[in-house]
């Protein structure tokens, strides 16, 4: 392989990380929010909408966001045990 098609290898891998709207919910730590990310799924057998909710540790510079705003975050690598992900906006 030579360098051009080095580069095009390298440009065409893209990488997708999860992007997902939420609503804070606990901001009592440091540098940390917790987020209830919701969304309606459809049941297989009975064809009805049900929500499912799901709670994520997020990082969060200098503890900007408090309870009740609604957040985007994005998937990064991970930080700690149980944190991977951070707020865009």
């Amino acid at each position: 392989m030579d360098k051009k098609e080095e580069k095009n290898n390298i440009e065409t891998k893209k990488i997708n990380k999860k992007v997902l709207s939420a609503t804070v919910v606990s901001d009592k730590m440091q540098d940390t929010c917790i987020v209830l990310v919701s969304r309606f799924v459809k049941h297989k057998k009975y064809k009805k909408y049900h929500k499912v909710s799901k709670k994520y540790k997020v990082h969060d510079v200098g503890n900007t966001k408090k309870i009740g705003d609604k957040v985007t975050i994005m998937e990064c690598r991970p930080l700690s045990k149980d944190k991977h992900f951070v707020i865009v906006n």
